[in-house]
């Protein structure tokens, strides 16, 4: 990374079917090896499944999902004098969402079961509903924040 300038952050583009940005970034945390396409129909094959399960608009319910997985506060490591202290910190909410999106798909990938498209699907509507293993690990960093609170005034 350049020391020089800051590097302009570049806007991403909605996506085709929904419009939106944050399914847009989804679909891209989905792919691998470049298959756009792939990772695309696993998505909106997903998001179909939650509106046919749910009789709600799956964006709404998404939306709702990744609000809920997102984190207010983290944890970063920070050495100071030889130790290294686990200080909290408020997380931006560019940086909240791209957790929250990294967490439900890596979560949704690790669940048992067969298809990608039922386990996306089953993680998005526990995820809005406020359950599953995406909301277990954003109670976790809330918790290991709090824990850690008497090491705030090492921040940055």
């Amino acid at each position: 990374m350049s020391r020089r300038t800051k590097v302009s952050k570049r806007p991403t583009p909605p996506d085709a079917v929904y419009n939106s940005r944050l399914v847009s970034m989804l679909i891209k945390r989905m792919m691998r090896s470049g298959k756009l396409s792939v990772s695309s129909n696993l998505v909106y094959k997903a998001f179909e499944l939650v509106g046919e399960r749910t009789g709600e608009a799956p964006l709404e319910i998404f939306d709702r999902a990744i609000r809920n997985a997102t984190p207010l506060v983290e944890v970063k490591a920070r050495r100071v004098g030889g130790a290294t202290y686990q200080v909290p910190m408020e997380v931006r909410s560019d940086r909240g969402v791209a957790l929250a999106l990294r967490w439900l798909v890596g979560y949704s990938r690790s669940r048992p079961g067969r298809g990608m498209v039922n386990k996306l699907a089953n993680e998005i509507m526990d995820a809005a509903n406020e359950t599953g293993a995406t909301i277990r690990k954003r109670e976790e960093t809330h918790r290991m924040a709090e824990a850690n609170k008497a090491f705030a005034h090492y921040r940055y």
